[in-house]
């Protein structure tokens, strides 16, 4: 009896009954990876134009927290450079979104059978409508917040005159963060698909839930203040419940497709 190398294993998509081994998978991921970074360095080069623009867009949050307005500081040679590419670099991010999303459908798109790969219809736009939402909501709601907050803390002590490099940082990364952790419907509705987790469990969890949830909201807003932390658990407590119900469907999807596995002949 001949043993089988767990390496060289064929596995079987239910797409078309064609079989790839993990090697065949790990290079497919290579491809999208690739496809998905070329991508991003086009969109980031050609955010370079207006980046400029974006940068003025970026601080009026900070000049309007001030009497007076504001302006930004540089305290190396490099500071300023550095902080024109973060600012095209985050530009880059949303301008590829579409093109990172389709190549990860494309990467999961093995997995699943003719019927459900017109699901890329609504899988894409849904996770650039909600990057979208994450974004605004960060934009609108979350940065004047904390940014009023932290450049008015105790005025008669501290003085605010941020850097370029700290306060675009911390826009940017307020920004990029919210618009991602807005995808965590999407990613829960994978997980479902793919068996790994189950509506139940999620149910069952709510209350490690809440604790992670406040984990990340404290890790995304580095302000300290309970009104911006209230802000940011409030939309992404919301974002579970929905996961929850995208999770019945995905689980219901994977029993079916186990189902239509188990129902193949065997050769």
């Amino acid at each position: 009896m001949t043993t089988s190398d767990p390496v060289d294993e064929a596995v079987e998509t239910p797409a078309d009954g064609a079989v790839m081994t993990i090697f065949g998978h790990l290079n497919e991921l290579r491809i999208r990876v690739t496809h998905a970074a070329i991508a991003l360095l086009i969109t980031t080069a050609f955010s370079f134009i207006f980046a400029d623009q974006l940068l003025k867009l970026l601080l009026e949050p900070y000049e309007a927290s001030l009497v007076g307005g504001a302006a930004l500081q540089t305290l190396r040679p490099t500071e300023g450079i550095e902080t024109y590419f973060r600012v095209s670099l985050l530009s880059g991010v949303i301008i590829a979104m579409p093109v990172i999303l389709f190549e990860f459908w494309r990467f999961i798109k093995p997995a699943l059978n003719k019927n459900e790969e017109r699901y890329v219809y609504i899988f894409i736009p849904s996770a650039l409508l909600l990057f979208g939402l994450g974004i605004a909501f960060a934009w609108f709601v979350l940065a004047p917040a904390a940014i009023s907050f932290l450049a008015n803390f105790m005025p008669d002590i501290f003085r605010a005159e941020w850097t370029g490099q700290e306060y675009i940082s911390f826009v940017t990364r307020l920004l990029l963060w919210i618009g991602l952790a807005f995808q965590m419907p999407i990613i829960i509705y994978i997980v479902a698909r793919v068996g790994l987790v189950s509506a139940a469990t999620l149910r069952n969890q709510w209350r490690v839930a809440v604790v992670l949830i406040a984990v990340l909201a404290a890790i995304i807003t580095p302000s300290v203040d309970p009104v911006t932390m209230i802000l940011t658990m409030a939309p992404l407590f919301a974002l579970y419940i929905l996961s929850i119900g995208l999770a019945v469907v995905g689980e219901r999807q994977f029993a079916r497709s186990m189902e239509d596995i188990e129902r193949r002949p065997a050769f």
